[in-house]
């Protein structure tokens, strides 16, 4: 960063910030658990004189070096090999009707209010809105150290039971949402897509865009034809810089296909979604007739429905993250 003409190339200098803040994540919470350590030890020989005078000062630092420890434990299980990547959240209504169009809103709301919270970044690559009430579907850049690595704990379906506000007779209503999580990748990403797999289609920008965006075909919705992969972007006013964002996130589907194949786990990325219907939900989240958020393949479960739709999902991640981790 001292080096001379550092500030001359914006995109790299973006990377190299982008990597120191990366770095930070890692090592101020080893400095920190030293320093406390240092601390507990001073209070530890200052207690053989005096052991009631620092004996809760004792006990209060070691509280906060043991919660400093489990954080620092748990940032060793963001250690997937795309787990320090920015991440590309895509959500998709299903079944339910317009119920199901809401609740995709309600949830790239809490998407949005998680990453405000994590201090992330974000932008909108694209947005569908339904007819009558909410979203069809919609793609949003997540910018962030380990983004994609709390995020990928969020990939399936998620299940709504509410009194729907577009019934008239107030009944309760089950509907349901998927969520995609894909790691960003750079440009230098080795996928080989031929023009003859690919089919291009253009058309106006929907909702709120100024002036311009509602006029031109500027969006690209890019169709990988022998996987029957989709992707579209909306968010610039040139049809040419959103072909290459959108050919970005294609890429980003197809390496993640590609890794999965590998594996021989192709549920594990893309496939464990299902149907995005009864049965395949991977959290609940019920409204009525009792408040309570579950996850269903941690066990994990929130009585303040309220906070989870505001964004409180870390503990969701985090016991996902923890189940995930090799067993010794």
């Amino acid at each position: 960063m001292a080096a001379p003409g550092f500030w001359e190339d914006q995109e790299k200098t973006a990377e190299v910030f982008a990597l120191q803040k990366r770095a930070k994540a890692v090592v101020e919470p080893i400095d920190k658990g030293m320093a406390m350590l240092e601390d507990l030890g001073v209070l530890l020989e200052l207690g053989e004189e005096d052991e009631e005078g620092v004996a809760e000062d004792l006990a209060r630092e070691f509280e906060a070096l043991e919660a400093a420890l489990e954080k620092a434990e748990f940032q060793l299980m963001l250690g997937g090999e795309h787990d320090h990547r920015n991440a590309i959240l895509n959500i998709q209504a299903g079944s339910g009707g317009v119920d199901a169009c809401d609740w995709a809103q309600m949830l790239l709301r809490m998407y949005l209010r998680w990453a405000e919270r994590m201090d992330f970044k974000f932008e909108e690559l694209d947005y569908q809105p339904a007819e009558e009430a909410g979203i069809r579907s919609a793609s949003i850049l997540v910018k962030g150290p380990y983004a994609y690595g709390y995020l990928k704990a969020e990939q399936g379906v998620h299940r709504l039971v509410r009194i729907s506000p577009f019934d008239a007779n107030a009944r309760r209503h089950t509907s349901f949402s998927s969520v995609e999580i894909v790691p960003e990748f750079d440009d230098n990403i080795e996928i080989e897509v031929l023009d003859k797999d690919l089919r291009v289609d253009t058309f106006r920008a929907s909702g709120a865009g100024g002036q311009h965006v509602n006029k031109t075909d500027s969006a690209v919705r890019l169709t990988h034809i022998p996987s029957g992969v989709v992707v579209s972007c909306q968010k610039e006013r040139s049809q040419h810089k959103n072909r290459a964002t959108a050919m970005k996130l294609l890429k980003a589907k197809l390496y993640q296909l590609e890794l999965a194949k590998r594996e021989e786990n192709l549920k594990s990325f893309y496939g464990d979604k299902g149907a995005i219907a009864w049965g395949n939900q991977i959290r609940s989240y019920v409204l009525q007739p009792y408040q309570m958020v579950k996850d269903l393949r941690t066990g994990h479960e929130m009585g303040n429905t309220q906070a989870v739709l505001d964004g409180d999902l870390t503990g969701f991640m985090e016991a996902y993250l923890k189940k995930q981790k090799p067993k010794k």
